[in-house]
């Protein structure tokens, strides 16, 4: 697990990539934020996490839990998702919006492109 990285990964990468495309300028990893976002524009009020469907519990293929050593996974990536739900509630009721991009959404750049559109269009 010490190969698993915690900032500037693929996904979030190309989050950041295509943000910068539609002329958007952000902060990287505000520590002073609950949880850390990965992604913060505080000219949007908007703060973006970039979750890896494994490590977060996405219902999607890629976040399947392990079907060896449960006894130790499911504790830790149940804890993992209250404590992502708990940093959600904390940034919104500080008045910021938060999008919440999941690892498999970032495959089709297309589909990702127009939903970061589309989310920045309705501010």
């Amino acid at each position: 697990m010490a190969a698993v990285r915690r900032r500037d990964t693929v996904p979030e990468v190309l989050v950041r990539s295509h943000l910068h495309r539609m002329g958007l300028r952000f902060r990287l990893h505000d520590t002073r934020l609950p949880g850390s976002p990965d992604i913060v524009l505080r000219r949007h009020n908007t703060v973006v996490f970039v979750h890896g469907c494994f490590w977060h519990g996405h219902d999607c293929p890629r976040g399947k839990t392990p079907s060896t050593r449960q006894e130790f996974w499911l504790p830790k990536l149940i804890r993992n998702r209250k404590r992502d739900q708990l940093q959600v509630r904390s940034l919104r009721a500080l008045g910021w919006r938060v999008l919440v991009v999941w690892e498999c959404e970032t495959k089709d750049e297309t589909r990702l492109a127009r939903r970061l559109r589309r989310w920045f269009r309705s501010i």
